[in-house]
């Protein structure tokens, strides 16, 4: 992304959103819309109308991983993680608060990349976006909210069984929705957490790829 954008954007994030601790992990504060932000008009000037800005939330997938990982901080520690569809980054901070060796994210929206290093300082960790071609090579793969429809269901997992193949620990969080492959997967922990901002909490799965 050009120089100029970048600056943009940051300067958007630090100076129209709000930085915000997640009421389900009060550690870890996210740079969030709010209705006076005017993320849509800007993205619109930006070019990118047609882009939702899934970086600006924390999803439900995401958030029952950043609890997973507080609860058991022995599956990262002193590991090497990628944060698969890394959104805000979230769940990349988590990985890092439990004790990450490193975590790389991958997130290919262009703001999104810049959010998410904004919310890792804003946070005290650092995350080494993912920008190579192909896959690193890692022991953990986190992977949050990745299975939202059946055509990235199906883009998305055969990456995640080839990093898995490679010898990689698979997790995603997801709230249950419709496309989840649950044939692949093995449901290991559910916490009740906010989804996209909303007020109403939902059931949300953390799950490992078999």
């Amino acid at each position: 992304m050009p120089i100029a954008r970048i600056a943009r954007a940051e300067q958007f994030i630090r100076e129209r959103m709000v930085l915000r601790a997640m009421p389900f992990r009060p550690d870890i504060s996210i740079h969030t819309p709010t209705p006076q932000s005017g993320i849509n008009a800007w993205l619109a000037g930006e070019g990118q109308d047609n882009e939702p800005p899934y970086w600006a939330y924390a999803w439900g997938g995401g958030a029952a991983l950043a609890l997973y990982l507080h609860d058991h901080p022995e599956v990262v520690a002193g590991r090497s993680v990628l944060d698969f569809g890394a959104g805000s980054g979230l769940v990349g901070i988590a990985a890092m608060k439990a004790g990450a060796r490193t975590v790389l994210p991958l997130e290919p929206n262009p703001i999104g990349q810049v959010a998410l290093k904004l919310n890792a300082e804003a946070n005290g960790v650092a995350l080494d976006l993912w920008t190579a071609p192909g896959l690193p090579q890692v022991n953990v793969v986190l992977a949050g909210d990745v299975f939202y429809s059946a055509d990235v269901v199906a883009q998305t997992l055969p990456l995640l069984t080839q990093l898995a193949g490679r010898g990689a620990k698979v997790l995603v969080g997801d709230p249950f929705r419709r496309d989840l492959p649950v044939d692949r997967l093995e449901l290991i922990a559910e916490y009740d957490v906010p989804d996209m901002g909303g007020p109403a909490p939902v059931r949300s799965g953390v799950f490992a790829l078999r």
